[in-house]
């Protein structure tokens, strides 16, 4: 029997197959097959997201073969992939030919198809998410046909489709816009948070990417300021990298992660002593070894988009809820800054966003901790990540997106029999009749 569980390794399945396709025609006629014998289908990609929508117990589908590139117009800034590239590696190929995406997530290690799905967003306020650099999807239906929808032939479907949660189809192919490779100054330290929080409009318009972390029992926000320059890249020696980045970010982190499973009523004292480990650091490279990170600790995770004028007050009442020994939190929270985009499953729809990440160890009691702070966002008409925790159904989360109906269409039009919906995407999306 064919086992998977998500990297968090809190997810987990028994699929009665799992399929690597190396090529469309075998996409093709492995869901085809699939949907004869009515089966469900999902694509699972790097299983980095948190929630339960990869499993299955009908056919999962991986895409780790698929990853080629299928076509480069320099002139239109257009690039064509198959859906299966882990973004670390399509970015290393993009920098290889002087290319770049605008913006990136925070880790690189999910798949372009993945990303997209769930909403994958990265921070700054002129720079799109992922899902809103794509200019075409090419899907695979249920009967194995496969249909393209563009921003030239279909900017509604497209906009529909951008954000998929894995219910319309398989993705095989993704069209990005792309732009000329570019070099980034990361300026990394802390601040003073009541400060920090009272200068927001200020520090996410005059930097080009920015996000802060705040340790709960601690009243110090940890800033990362990013702007382009015109400076070369100048990549810090791999072993001061490594230090920096493997060491003391994940390792150091892990011990206190430990630390706070056996001793949660150390976690104030951790939290603070996580805090003060934090130095000031900068890093002039490429764009896409700026944006990511290396992120080894397992742990789990909620993240909510709301209106970005009422990031402060809402970050203040979520550390508040941090702090609560109850909890026993020694992760920090998280916050980034996004644009508005026409996406219509976008967390950024219609209103530049503030997005804040909560996480908490993974073998601890994170459902009250998550449940409060989901509270906070509900107040706000917070949006949920779709790769991470939340408590939402279909019921509670239309009201938030104003074109909410228009992708029930598409996916009633695109998957009638709902061949490729799971237990997930029907709580959050209804049933497809």
């Amino acid at each position: 029997m064919a086992h998977w569980r998500n990297w968090a390794g809190d997810q987990r399945c028994s699929p009665a197959s799992i399929e690597l396709p190396g090529s469309r025609d075998e996409l093709a006629g492995i869901v085809r097959r699939a949907a004869e014998r009515g089966l469900a289908v999902k694509a699972s990609a790097s299983g980095h997201s948190f929630t339960e929508i990869a499993l299955t117990d009908g056919v999962m589908v991986r895409l780790d073969r698929l990853h080629r590139i299928l076509e480069l117009d320099r002139e239109a800034g257009l690039i064509k992939v198959e859906a299966g590239f882990v973004l670390g590696e399509l970015n290393r190929r993009l920098d290889g030919l002087g290319l770049a995406l605008e913006n990136l997530g925070d880790i690189d290690r999910q798949t372009l198809g993945g990303s997209i799905a769930t909403g994958t967003h990265g921070t700054g306020l002129r720079s799109p998410s992922i899902s809103a650099q794509v200019e075409a999807l090419d899907l695979v239906l249920a009967d194995g046909s496969s249909i393209e929808i563009s921003a030239s032939d279909d900017p509604a479907g497209l906009a529909a489709a951008r954000i998929n949660l894995g219910a319309l189809g398989v993705v095989y192919a993704v069209t990005m816009r792309v732009v000329p490779a570019f070099t980034l100054d990361r300026r990394d330290g802390p601040r003073a948070l009541d400060r920090t929080l009272d200068q927001l409009d200020e520090l996410t318009e005059v930097n080009d990417h920015f996000e802060f972390y705040i340790f709960p029992h601690t009243k110090i926000a940890l800033c990362r300021e990013t702007r382009r320059t015109d400076a070369p890249p100048a990549p810090r020696p791999a072993a001061l990298l490594y230090a920096q980045e493997v060491v003391l970010e994940n390792w150091v982190g892990q011990l206190f992660a430990l630390a706070g499973r056996r001793l949660p009523g150390q976690a104030p004292q951790l939290a603070r002593l996580a805090s003060r480990g934090v130095g000031r650091s900068r890093k002039i490279d490429r764009s896409h070894r700026v944006f990511a990170s290396d992120r080894r600790i397992r742990f789990t995770e909620m993240e909510y988009g709301i209106p970005r004028e009422q990031a402060a007050e809402a970050v203040r009442r979520v550390l508040a809820i941090a702090s609560r020994a109850e909890h026993g939190v020694a992760f920090p929270i998280e916050v980034r800054f996004v644009g508005a985009d026409a996406v219509t499953l976008s967390g950024s729809h219609g209103r530049e966003t503030a997005y804040i990440a909560v996480h908490q160890d993974r073998k601890l009691a994170w459902q009250p901790y998550f449940r409060q702070v989901e509270e906070v966002m509900d107040s706000y008409g917070g949006r949920p990540h779709w790769g991470k925790r939340h408590f939402q159904t279909a019921e509670t989360l239309a009201p938030r997106y104003p074109r909410w109906e228009e992708f029930g269409r598409l996916r009633r039009e695109l998957d009638p029999g709902g061949v490729f919906a799971n237990a997930y995407t029907e709580q959050v999306l209804g049933p497809v009749a």
